[in-house]
């Protein structure tokens, strides 16, 4: 059974300082967490607000939070597993609340090669799942699929197009009648 909820405000401030420190390391300890997503989680729970900025100090000075550090793993992350793009991944930096800066300045970690090829690969996966449409409806989907993902338009169309250039040649081999 659980143990009644407590309003952090009626803790002695040594209690209240302890479970929030608690909290903080609970979150952390499953994943890296920004400073205002601690700071959001520890508002969430009732906590005052100088209980809260003590305790982020005290994390920060203790090389617990970094956002700059989170900001360039959260990148790595995202671009790798997500296939995000540069504009995407600072804009949910942005609202995880890292600061504009740091959030431009850890999604220049992908560059522009490296943003396109990720490009490519999701065009490519995306490609074999499209089935018998037509080229217009082929583009406006993979079009689609590179927005959500926050790709601009010009380096969207240019993948686009060439990579159903390139599936357009192998699948004209393999329909060659010589190869029977």
């Amino acid at each position: 059974m659980r143990a009644p909820k407590v309003d952090p405000a009626e803790l002695p401030p040594d209690e209240r300082r302890k479970k929030a420190k608690e909290i903080c390391f609970d979150l952390l300890a499953a994943r890296p967490r920004s400073t205002e997503e601690l700071r959001q989680a520890l508002k969430r729970k009732g906590f005052d607000e100088e209980t809260t900025e003590t305790l982020l100090g005290k994390l920060d000075q203790a090389g617990l939070v970094n956002d700059a550090e989170f900001a360039e793993m959260w990148v790595r992350s995202r671009h790798a597993n997500m296939g995000l793009a540069r504009n995407a991944l600072v804009a949910e930096l942005k609202r995880k609340g890292i600061d504009g800066d740091i959030a431009v300045q850890a999604a220049e970690e992908v560059d522009r090669e490296a943003e396109e090829q990720r490009a490519r690969e999701l065009v490519r996966k995306r490609m074999r799942s499209l089935g018998d449409v037509d080229e217009q409806t082929a583009i406006r989907r993979l079009l689609g699929v590179l927005a959500r993902k926050g790709y601009p338009q010009g380096l969207a169309y240019t993948v686009i197009r060439d990579e159903l250039r390139e599936f357009g040649a192998e699948a004209a081999l393999l329909d060659d009648p010589a190869l029977d």
